[in-house]
């Protein structure tokens, strides 16, 4: 299966995001990719307000994803903010298209490193995983990469891929714990891990999660297969779905699990 990472930078305007997202869709699909994956706050960047523009799912701008979706036959992930029953919002990824039709809310919040994402976001409560062409692939955001439990959940449920976007906080070692996290997290649960972050803003950001770039393609055996820079960037690689079958024989973390010592 082919997947395309699209390493962008996107501001607080909704619709300027969304015109982004078709123009990285088409390029993706001209590539032959079947799933394009954008970062967390496709919609718009941290430091936006956040509740005055949050959506539902049915609203203009996931509408607007999907015809993206539909015009290239392609299924789109990417990150928006849906409205929360408590005023606050979901950190919300929409999977659309190819008779695909999902969302994951961000289980973890970012409450860490001068940060508070629950200030202004509510958790999240429930796995997915999606079906594409037979494939079945996890979805993640961000700070979730941090927690081996929700990786290992989607092998559980059959996926041999968890897709990840994310809007990673810079500073001092981020880079290499992000680096360092992808690939644990592949080799926790012997899946393939696509991650997608924010392309580094041209300005320092402070706390907010403004993205370093970076984003990565990580084996089923925990190895880097493909990675970009710091800039915008469009990453394209094939996920080979016989490979994890053929690590999980070799590798049995998932096998060899004794989750009754921990209950």
């Amino acid at each position: 299966m082919r997947i395309a990472l699209s390493q962008l930078i996107t501001g607080p305007d909704p619709e300027k995001n969304l015109r982004l997202v078709e123009e990285w869709t088409r390029r993706a699909a001209d590539a032959g990719a079947r799933v394009v994956v954008f970062p967390e706050a496709s919609m718009a960047c941290f430091g936006t307000p956040l509740a005055p523009l949050a959506e539902p799912l049915d609203g203009p701008w996931a509408d607007g994803v999907r015809q993206i979706a539909r015009a290239t036959s392609t299924v789109v992930v990417a990150g928006m903010f849906t409205p929360a029953p408590d005023g606050r919002v979901a950190n919300t990824l929409l999977a659309t298209g190819a008779g695909v039709e999902a969302s994951y809310d961000k289980i973890h919040l970012y409450d860490a490193f001068g940060y508070r994402e629950s200030g202004t976001v509510a958790p999240g409560s429930t796995t997915t995983v999606i079906d594409v062409d037979g494939t079945r692939l996890g979805l993640a955001t961000c700070y979730d990469v941090r927690f081996p439990e929700l990786f290992r959940a989607h092998a559980d449920a059959g996926a041999v891929g968890t897709l990840l976007a994310a809007s990673w906080g810079a500073g001092p070692g981020k880079l290499a714990q992000w680096e360092l996290l992808l690939r644990a997290r592949a080799l926790d649960a012997t899946v393939w891990l696509a991650a997608v972050d924010q392309a580094r803003p041209g300005t320092p950001a402070g706390p907010l999660p403004t993205g370093i770039g970076h984003s990565q393609v990580v084996g089923p055996d925990g190895t880097v297969r493909n990675s970009l820079g710091a800039e915008p960037e469009l990453l394209l690689a094939d996920l080979d779905v016989d490979e994890v079958t053929a690590v999980r024989q070799k590798t049995s973390v998932l096998a060899n699990r004794r989750p009754e010592v921990w209950r």
